[in-house]
């Protein structure tokens, strides 16, 4: 999918009844028109695009207040005439003369963006069934409903929302009206989708809007709450450049941040319509949902089956070394026997689960089975490169790389994307180029390509503004940094070189080359699982075991809004779709499931303790450089953060005593 937005007029919102965090400060002046919201999701590049309108209104030739029944219609988008024809096409045929009405009519705007990567046939969003309901998302279904190989999932999705009944809307009451006759709730099939997704669904039974996201925010979603100035309700997947470019967003006053958007924290919501809480308006009322998948709410409590250890558990473990070909155990630990070069390597069993899980969810996310081509076609099959990886040469982009090639047909090629703002000197440059070779070594019958982007900070003055808009309501520097760079990288715009014949990389050719892949395979929720940042290293080095995995916990807690909006927002733009395969419902329970100790080792050096049990599975892939690497952010391997530094600040210097990363941006 691509991406959808709404906008409800005429309808006062309540929100007492909802735990959503709403700022009561001041907003800058924005106007955000549909035509706005239709160009920030055409830049994406969508297959189609689509809106459909549904007006709400309720019947006064009925006697009684309380007895007024509200009546919808859809329509195409296109301006409403005020006239009987507009009535009779009204699909119950139950409205009055519109002219007669004399009461508030709201409106609800639908837009979808689809970039389809599934079914055999194309697809406009909107959708829309004979019921009346309404469907816009943005997402991929791996798991939890059933999809055909040949079918697209957003059609899937409707079929099956249009079998739920209405119990769990807010104007529900008493025990569900469909109970044992095969019937879900809307809240319970959002739970039940495994993948990443946004919706946004009426339901025409109950006069119900439903929207949310997944539990790890793997979908941008943000929205604009009601205020004096602007009385709409607005949810977007992508802050139009409008709303960046007319305001003072990044501004601080009184070291107060406002903003115009806000992120939808993860959940599932809905908006009732209620026509007779107060005359003359419309009032819908927001609420939030509970997740309807018990093993889903034990992702998002995130809690780990162990993570203190007793003294012969730890003791074994610290033995551990991935410098060498064997590894020790504790005699009560699983161990098997791995052959990786010349030598025997000893690995965990939980190593072995991780790589599993990690397989399967590559798999699911480089599927080419019966995958929609929009009319595409190739002079060769080699030409086509469906499927590329954010690239740094780093341990989690080289562990998905060789799954990737595991998992991907042998014909196609796979792009390697990977940016730098210092040229072939930048430390992720330099280790791309040292971690090709190594997938080359492994896989030497893949067409593997290194895209290099190289990008000058200095010339970027309207792309660094476009990015701010993409990266909205993240305001800060280190944001931003980051935005640019995943923004570029995406692009997939760059240079390649031909393969020499020797061994030598001099007189290599470099040719312009732009990636046409539209899947992105990203590295996202590794660090944060397995104890990647130096953060960790600091928790642990304070309040031990119990530190480091409370500090894991916060940040898996809150990605959604530090990482998660932001990054697909930046690689949508290019037209791209972000697959994670570290977040799949399956390796993170799979990980949750393994002592902490078994995870990290944060008493040995950097590139050897932190993320220990990937460094495991980099070794059973036979990528022994790789499995030695240690973390380094996009933001510092590319450079950008060195070049925006001394731009923004003078120097890295001047930078750091600032803490620059997370000074926030000053537009004026």
């Amino acid at each position: 999918m691509c991406g959808i937005a709404l906008i409800v007029s005429g309808i006062r919102i309540d929100l007492s009844s909802s735990t959503l965090l709403q700022s009561l400060n001041p907003e800058p002046l924005v106007t955000v028109s549909v035509d706005d919201l239709k160009a920030a999701l055409r830049r994406r590049g969508p297959d189609s695009l689509g809106s459909k309108k549904i007006i709400l209104q309720y019947n006064k030739n009925l006697s009684s207040v309380d007895d007024r029944e509200l009546v919808s219609v859809v329509t195409d988008d296109a301006e409403i005439e005020n006239d009987q024809s507009f009535l009779q096409n009204c699909s119950n045929g139950k409205a009055g003369n519109y002219n007669q009405l004399g009461y508030s009519v709201g409106e609800l705007q639908f837009i979808g963006a689809t970039l389809q990567l599934r079914g055999l046939n194309p697809i406009i969003q909107p959708f829309v069934d004979s019921y009346g309901n309404v469907l816009i998302y943005n997402g991929e279904i791996f798991g939890g409903i059933h999809v055909e190989s040949d079918r697209n999932d957003g059609e899937v999705l409707m079929q099956t929302l249009g079998n739920c009944c209405s119990c769990g809307s807010n104007g529900h009451t008493g025990p569900c009206s469909a109970a044992g006759h095969g019937c879900s709730s809307v809240p319970n099939v959002f739970s039940t989708i495994k993948g990443p997704w946004a919706i946004i669904y009426w339901q025409e039974s109950s006069r119900t809007l439903w929207f949310g996201r997944d539990a790890f925010g793997r979908r941008s979603l943000v929205v604009h709450w009601p205020t004096v100035k602007d009385s709409r309700f607005l949810i977007s997947s992508v802050s139009p450049f409008s709303s960046v470019d007319q305001s003072s967003d990044f501004e601080v006053e009184n070291g107060t941040h406002h903003n115009f958007w806000e992120e939808l924290s993860c959940g599932i919501y809905s908006l009732s319509m209620d026509a007779s809480k107060l005359d003359g308006y419309l009032v819908g009322e927001v609420k939030n949902h509970e997740w309807g998948n018990a093993m889903l709410l034990e992702l998002i409590k995130w809690e780990r089956v162990s993570f203190n250890p007793k003294p012969n558990e730890l003791h074994g473990s610290l033995n551990g070394t991935l410098e060498g070909q064997h590894h020790m155990y504790p005699a009560s630990s699983d161990i098997m026997t791995f052959e990786s070069g010349p030598n025997q390597t000893m690995i965990s069993l939980p190593a072995h689960n991780v790589l599993s899980a990690l397989r399967k969810s590559v798999m699911l996310r480089a599927s080419q089975h019966r995958i929609f081509e929009a009319g595409r076609c190739y002079s060769r099959r080699e030409e086509h490169v469906p499927v590329a990886v954010l690239f740094s040469g780093g341990l989690d982009s080289m562990i998905l790389s060789a799954l990737l090639d595991e998992c991907l047909d042998p014909s196609y090629g796979i792009d390697l994307l990977n940016v730098s703002f210092d040229g072939q000197s930048a430390p992720d440059r330099i280790s791309a180029k040292a971690g090709v070779k190594e997938l080359r070594r492994i896989a030497p019958l893949r067409r593997w390509k290194l895209v290099e982007i190289d990008s000058d900070l200095s010339k970027l003055t309207l792309e660094m503004k476009h990015v701010m808009s993409l990266i909205n309501p993240a305001n800060t520097y280190m944001d931003l940094n980051i935005g640019v760079a995943l923004w570029l990288a995406a692009s997939g715009d760059g240079w390649v070189s031909e393969r020499p014949s020797t061994n030598s990389d001099e007189n290599q050719q470099r040719l312009s080359y732009k990636s046409e892949a539209r899947i992105v395979l990203v590295g996202s929720g590794a660090d944060e699982q397995c104890a990647g940042y130096g953060r960790h290293r600091t928790k642990y080095r304070c309040g031990g075991w119990h530190g480091l995995n409370e500090e894991m916990k916060l940040d898996m807690q809150r990605i959604w809004k530090r990482n998660m909006g932001r990054d697909d927002r930046c690689i949508a733009d290019n037209g791209k779709e972000a697959r994670f395969p570290f977040l799949d419902e399956d390796v993170i329970r799979v990980l949750l499931d393994i002592p902490l100790w078994e995870v990290t080792n944060l008493d040995q050096p950097s590139g050897t303790g932190d993320k220990k049990i990937l460094r495991e599975v980099a070794q059973m892939l036979g990528l022994h450089e790789a499995a030695v690497l240690p973390k380094r952010a996009i933001q510092f391997g590319s450079r950008i953060a060195r070049e925006s530094n001394r731009k923004n600040f003078g120097s890295n210097r001047a930078a750091n005593q600032a803490s620059a990363g997370s000074v926030m941006i000053n537009r004026s």
